[in-house]
């Protein structure tokens, strides 16, 4: 994880229509805001894109208009129509979906030795406040996720939650102690077969009292993580069967100790998840200080892909029955069988960048433009000239995952990708 530089900002008032696992609220937040996080400016406000057009979305029994979260009033709101019209699709709940599957075997797997302990949540909303993104689970102020590069924001105080664990403080504060958060989340990110804007994420969390670790002998710290490399062992034969495991010692700011379990699949070493200790800062402002506790997090696309052999992350998103028929219910590991794979086709651009120039907002702008058509955006050169100015060349692979593209229609969307990224990026074409 990366530190950034500090400037200061200020937010004018706003107010949005949240949603919890109460239902429908309107907060109504402050008349102004101070941030020490730096965040790279948003793009200038034009008509966005409008595909697809989707005026309200459904999210737990609750509809939620467009205008609640695709705000063109506000400077700070970055979410396109593309990201709003996923809100409601929790691939997630789909017993049939590859990443339904695996929610549901990981389910399995706790209920079966953890027999009626945990509690399931798979429905809360994605909307939630940056306290409850940030704040709550200790992320420093000058963080890069923060940034609006990084973080889709619905005002300056709201955004759509960027890992499950944005409802850990709300859950523990609500009197729940051992629970299973899924659901899915949200990051602007770069383009290629295993990256997207929105993918799913499991949040798993327990917490101990004194007679617990007292009765074991041990101090209460490393009896956790014992408790937590147990459970967490357990799960991954469950999912892989009988592989060679290590744990790696990492840095998370809401764990410590924290760790990452590998497994040796396939004649290589893959990260499975990241998991730790809590901070007892966090048990403390949930009134939990006398507690101990571990948290882990996973991502369900990441172990899709793996044990179901699945190439590209845009093909979760996919409704051609060539792929959606090759997945039943509690069919765990059942090996994609492709179709054709078609041509791609390659487009490059070149620019003069500015100093505002990023990298994630390229990628939102040709996203805009060719939604799940684009395959791979990457740089393929970059170089300075005498006068200190500097030049990207990007390479664009556009290909469908369900048809031939044709030569017109690829070059209308690069095309208007060029007369896009220069009105919005403030860069000059080459």
């Amino acid at each position: 994880m990366t530190i950034f530089s500090v400037q200061s900002t200020i937010f004018t008032r706003a107010s949005v229509a949240l949603l919890s696992s109460n239902g429908l609220k309107r907060f109504s937040l402050a008349s102004s805001f101070s941030s020490n996080a730096l965040y790279s400016p948003p793009l200038p406000k034009t008509k966005k894109r409008r595909f697809p057009i989707v005026s309200a979305v459904d999210i737990g029994g609750v509809t939620v208009a467009r205008n609640d979260v695709v705000r063109d009033d506000d400077p700070t709101n970055n979410v396109p129509d593309s990201i709003f019209s996923k809100l409601g699709m929790q691939l997630h709940r789909r017993d049939k979906h590859p990443i339904g599957i695996i929610k549901n075997a990981i389910y399995d797997y706790f209920e079966s030795n953890y027999a009626k302990k945990f509690e399931t949540f798979e429905d809360l909303s994605p909307i939630v406040t940056t306290k409850q993104n940030f704040d709550d689970v200790l992320v420093p102020a000058d963080h890069v996720s923060r940034s609006l590069n990084d973080t889709y924001y619905v005002d300056s105080q709201t955004v759509l939650r960027c890992h499950t664990s944005a409802h850990q403080a709300e859950l523990l504060r609500d009197g729940h102690r051992r629970f299973l958060v899924t659901g899915d989340v949200y990051r602007r990110d770069s383009i290629d077969s295993t990256h997207y804007p929105v993918f799913h994420q499991m949040e798993g969390f327990c917490v101990f009292s004194p007679e617990d670790w007292n009765e074991s002998g041990k101090d209460s710290t490393l009896y956790a993580a014992e408790d937590l490399k147990k459970c967490l062992e357990g799960l991954a034969r469950h999912l892989f069967g009988a592989v060679e495991m290590r744990w790696v010692d990492t840095y998370f700011p809401f764990t410590e100790p924290s760790f990452e379990l590998e497994i040796y699949f396939k004649e290589d070493w893959l990260e499975v998840l990241g998991c730790g200790v809590t901070e007892q800062r966090i048990l403390k402002q949930s009134g939990l200080e006398n507690n101990v506790a571990w948290a882990f997090g996973l991502g369900l696309e990441r172990l899709a892909m793996v044990l179901f052999d699945i190439p590209d992350i845009r093909l979760f998103w996919s409704d051609d029955e060539r792929f959606t028929s090759q997945f039943g219910k509690g069919e765990l590991g059942v090996k994609f069988k492709p179709f054709s794979k078609y041509p791609p086709c390659y487009k490059d651009i070149s620019f003069w960048i500015s100093e505002s120039f990023t990298e994630n907002n390229f990628c939102e702008v040709v996203r805009g433009i060719a939604g799940d058509l684009v395959e791979e955006v990457k740089l393929i050169d970059s170089f300075t000239n005498k006068k200190g100015m500097t030049s990207h060349c990007y390479r664009i692979v556009f290909r469908s995952m369900e048809r031939s593209l044709t030569d017109e229609e690829v070059n209308d969307l690069q095309s208007k990708v060029r007369d896009e990224v220069q009105r919005k990026l403030n860069v000059e074409l080459r």
